[in-house]
């Protein structure tokens, strides 16, 4: 320690990018109907993913209270698609693993990905308390308004940190900006000032970040699929302590040695290449066809276009070449044996073989049941992934944001298919009027695996009306979704 020189003990003003989110998420005023109106349709989305993660026993199994018996009536938050009713911090793992359980809600693909709408299990939970708590103080409970008002700001603090700050490179996973935009939009949800975000924000930043081992070969593992839920049940925890009057750090990042850029980004200065407002809101992408890993989407689609063509010709194929840019091939090129639902979705290999043969792609597909079919790793066998610059060129264009993939199939007496090619997913903004109409019959189709039609009814005539939902109490438009 001898070298580290003496240390000076005056402390420094807070760091710019630390004063930045928290005034942001303090005081910037949303004025975008648009982004109001997606924001609608990111809740509604990340909802019905959840809802239907419900079915699946591995998830189902992760939920409720921490210890049998702890749960919070009549104040805490209810967990949708439950009877749960637990403490927000416990509530937030609940509502951000379900959201996040079959990699079915919304994305950002940027120099980091990441999936903003994770950050609902913080909002979600501290909004639901607060409007409990605020009822039995006799005080009015939080609108809609205001968790959407939370989610854009959330999705903003997680996508435009993401634009230029690549943490997967240095083998930090994605959800750590979801721990971040929770802890900010969770603070400013339970009453706390400018500086209490700030302090809360900077304490987000030491905590460091996941490493990214569960998402990759060969120790993928369902771990990806709660660890949104941990990171933004860690903001509220964060959030809370704030909120006591807990202290910050000033320089969290910059410090020298001991500081969040010098331990855990080998130096680099963290920067954003825009102020933030609206604009990740507005442009995220939705996974509408298919439950898929993003960059995969449009593989599928290929896939499921050469469908009919191969589907009874499959032992005549040679071989299938895969186009894609070069983040789906980093994160999802992956050959040998894979081991369980969370490696398979996250293969493009198999997420091409399944609709090639089945003419599908749906969450079941993923499981031991269809996985056991020898056809799929017979087609992954002849699969081969390459990259092309111009798909990894657009997929980075700030005007494009593309994530395009090309499938060709090759056959044994020396013909081959057409070179099909889709270069926007569905769920991309420039496919919004087809988008929009898909992901409500989306939303509708999750809703039914859990509710009543009378229920389902009154929720979607809800949701239809932007004005009603936004000025209708929160609490009341939770119990919509809680069963107990």
């Amino acid at each position: 320690m001898s070298n580290m020189g003496i240390l000076e003990a005056k402390r420094p003003e807070f760091d710019e990018l630390l004063s930045k989110i928290a005034k942001y998420a303090d005081s910037f005023e949303i004025t975008s109907e648009l982004a109001y109106e997606t924001a609608k349709y990111t809740m509604i989305d990340a909802l019905g993913c959840g809802i239907l993660a419900l079915k699946y026993p591995a998830c189902a199994k992760l939920l409720g209270p921490s210890v049998e018996g702890a749960e919070f009536r009549p104040l805490g938050s209810k967990v949708p698609g439950t009877s749960y009713q637990l403490e927000p911090i416990r509530a937030a793992f609940n509502v951000g693993a379900m959201v996040r359980w079959l990699d079915y809600n919304d994305t950002w693909l940027a120099a980091e990905w990441g999936h903003p709408s994770d950050n609902l299990g913080a909002i979600w939970a501290v909004a639901d308390y607060v409007s409990r708590k605020n009822l039995s103080q006799g005080k009015a409970p939080l609108k809609v308004k205001s968790v959407l008002e939370a989610m854009i700001k959330a999705h903003e603090i997680q996508g435009i940190l993401a634009l230029e700050n690549c943490f997967n490179k240095v083998g930090l996973d994605h959800v750590l900006l979801v721990r971040i935009a929770s802890t900010a939009v969770a603070a400013k949800l339970l009453g706390c000032n400018y500086d209490e975000i700030r302090n809360a924000v900077s304490n987000a930043f030491i905590d460091g970040g996941a490493l990214r081992t569960y998402r990759h070969a060969p120790n993928t593992g369902s771990r990806k699929s709660w660890a949104a839920g941990d990171a933004s049940s860690r903001g509220v925890d964060l959030a809370l302590k704030a909120k006591t009057g807990e202290m910050g750090y000033p320089s969290a990042l910059s410090a020298k040695f001991w500081g969040f850029e010098d331990v855990k980004m080998r130096g680099q200065k963290l920067v954003i290449p825009q102020e933030f407002g609206s604009y990740v809101m507005e442009n995220v992408l939705f996974k509408i066809s298919f439950p898929a890993e993003f960059h995969a989407q449009t593989a599928v689609e290929c896939a499921m276009a050469l469908h009919n063509e191969v589907k009874d010709r499959l032992d005549e194929i040679e071989k299938i070449v895969i186009t894609t840019q070069e983040s789906g091939h980093r994160i999802i090129n992956k050959t040998g044996e894979l081991a369980n639902p969370a490696d398979r979705d996250h293969c493009i290999q198999y997420m091409v073989a399944v609709p090639l043969i089945f003419g599908r792609l749906v969450a079941d597909d993923y499981e031991d049941s269809v996985a056991k079919d020898p056809r799929i790793d017979a087609l992954r066998d002849k699969m081969v992934v390459e990259v092309d610059p111009r798909y990894t060129k657009e997929y980075l264009d700030s005007d494009k944001r593309s994530i395009a993939n090309a499938v060709e199939i090759y056959y044994k007496d020396g013909t081959k298919s057409k070179k099909v090619e889709v270069e926007y997913p569905i769920g991309h903004k420039r496919r919004r009027d087809e988008g929009i109409p898909l992901l409500k019959a989306k939303f509708k189709a999750n809703l039914a695996t859990k509710f009543s039609p009378k229920t389902c009814q009154i929720i979607e005539e809800l949701v239809n009306n932007q004005k009603l939902l936004e000025s209708y109490n929160f609490n009341e438009f939770s119990d919509l979704f809680w069963l107990g």
